[in-house]
């Protein structure tokens, strides 16, 4: 049985080698809903995020030839749609963004369900609250490793930061919410 590391590799070979438009489509399955609740995290908008995602696969698509050369495909994808939130932000002429202000729904686009997970709406609505009042780079950081099941070091490779760092954001984000909910629980 092959390992799903085994599985991208493949994809990717048949993407680059043989132009195949079923591994495009595969690649899509795998990445989309991750790729846009990380965009979304930029852009604030989950309709400007779908078509920031929609530009990444074209350039996956544009670029095909050369991604038998890319060591980390997942690094890969994730760079190319934080590089294309940018570069919309700066289109949108803002000089500066601080994304510590975008509220984002952590839970808006996972497969788990309130109900399959048991937790009640209050519940997920004060863990999305907690994150949101999270640093910037932290609340990337969790996103990435808690939702999308990222690497330290892929994380750091997207962020342009050390793993160090990046062990030091989870470490302060684990803190503060282990902290807030056990305030919260023993108010109740």
């Amino acid at each position: 049985m092959k390992t799903q590391l085994e599985n991208l590799e493949d994809i990717i070979y048949q993407l680059s080698v043989n132009d195949s438009q079923t591994a495009l489509r595969a690649l899509y399955s795998v990445y989309f809903r991750a790729l846009i609740r990380f965009v979304a995290l930029y852009v604030g908008s989950a309709v400007v995020a779908e078509e920031i995602v929609s530009d990444t696969f074209l350039a996956i698509w544009n670029n095909r030839k050369t991604l038998a050369e890319v060591s980390n495909f997942t690094s890969y994808i994730y760079k190319i749609a934080k590089y294309k939130s940018i570069d919309y932000l700066r289109v949108q002429h803002m000089e500066q963004v601080n994304l510590g202000d975008v509220s984002v729904d952590m839970f808006a686009y996972t497969e788990a369900t309130p109900e399959k997970e048991l937790i009640s709406k209050e519940g997920i609505d004060l863990l999305n609250e907690i994150i949101n009042g999270l640093p910037t780079n932290h609340k990337l950081a969790f996103k990435l490793i808690r939702e999308d099941r990222l690497k330290y070091k892929e994380v750091a490779a997207i962020l342009d930061i050390s793993v160090k760092t990046v062990e030091a954001y989870m470490t302060e984000t684990i803190k503060i919410l282990r902290e807030t909910l056990k305030k919260e629980i023993q108010t109740k």
